[in-house]
């Protein structure tokens, strides 16, 4: 019985250690490596889009580079790794990424059977349709036969049919596997309506010629939290990506901005000083330098700053903030405290 107690314990610490190697190893590959690879689609405007040069920006490629500027001290150093609905979860997975950035739902399945590690909502969404003013709809219970432009691997899927089966209407599929090809074919008429989340939408329609002549119906069908993720089994990589994401959003919660934060470095607020790396060991604790959060904010900004200079009401997109407003001013954008 000693023998069999005394194997089974050794089981358990090599189980350990083989879990404390985990949990250290994509912080230390980036690291080693000096560049964040992130999982990014293939190309959505303000989200996610390479330049005329090949230098990716956009909402979801701000992250990217809010976590580099984090582990690596240098918001430029990513590698953005493509993918459709169907491949991102099998990149990320096959370690192919680092972590995801992308416009993914979060959903209970995505979490539990695809074996990933969710770390918060940096975009409140929903499901839309965008259909040519020509068509002479205004809502989507006038779509009864009409042909639907859909991403394949996407929760947009089954809502789709969901809604369409409650009320009673049919529609013909049209699957596609990138947002360019939903675009090009519902420019060339292939099918009458394009559907995906309304930030999705709006992209599409900054990227039309005449955008003026597309129009994004009233309904939201479902609720799209979206939010980076990385594979189960790294804890402290979960915890990075986590608390980049709050860095964020705590930053414009407390006011610091990337024009400000050198200034607000001499802040008296406790929770500033913390944020900043001035004061406290969080930075150490997630295996950081202590101004792992000030170099976000510094390169990149705050959350506010992410979604106006990329997707908000002055740029062709022209999204309000809405759900996606600071919980101060009646949006659901939430931190826990850095304490």
């Amino acid at each position: 019985m000693k023998q069999k107690t005394t194997a089974i314990l050794s089981a358990a610490a090599l189980a350990l250690g083989a879990t404390g190697i985990a949990q250290a190893g994509t912080l230390e590959d980036v690291q080693s490596r000096g560049v964040l690879r992130c999982v990014v689609s293939t190309g959505i405007a303000g989200f996610a889009q390479p330049d005329a040069s090949g230098v990716w920006g956009g909402f979801d490629v701000d992250f990217c580079r809010a976590t580099a500027a984090a582990v690596l001290g240098d918001g430029g150093k990513i590698e953005a790794i493509t993918s459709t609905g169907k491949t991102r979860f099998t990149k990320l997975n096959a370690g192919e990424g680092d972590v995801l950035w992308r416009n993914t739902t979060i959903t209970f399945s995505r979490d539990v059977g695809v074996k990933l590690r969710f770390h918060g909502v940096n975009y409140y969404d929903g499901q839309g349709f965008m259909v040519k003013k020509s068509l002479g709809v205004s809502s989507a219970k006038d779509l009864d036969g009409a042909s639907v432009c859909i991403q394949t691997g996407t929760t947009t899927e089954l809502n789709l049919a969901d809604y369409f089966s409650s009320n009673g209407m049919k529609y013909e599929p049209v699957t596609i596997e990138t947002n360019d090809e939903a675009r090009q074919n519902y420019e060339s008429g292939r099918c009458d309506v394009y559907t995906t989340d309304a930030s999705g939408l709006a992209s599409t329609r900054s990227a039309l010629p005449n955008p003026g002549d597309h129009m994004v119906l009233p309904e939201i069908i479902s609720k799209e939290p979206l939010g980076p993720a990385t594979r189960h089994g790294d804890d402290q990589w979960s915890d990075i990506v986590t608390w980049v994401l709050n860095a964020t959003i705590t930053a414009e919660e407390l006011g610091v901005t990337s024009s400000n934060v050198d200034d607000m470095k001499g802040s008296n607020n406790p929770e500033v000083r913390r944020l900043l790396g001035v004061d406290g060991s969080q930075g150490s604790e997630l295996g950081l330098s202590n101004d792992w959060a000030y170099q976000i904010i510094k390169q990149i900004g705050n959350y506010g700053e992410i979604f106006e200079r990329n997707i908000g009401v002055n740029t062709p997109l022209g999204i309000a903030r809405g759900l996606n407003a600071l919980w101060t001013e009646g949006g659901l954008i939430y931190s826990p405290p850095f304490r």
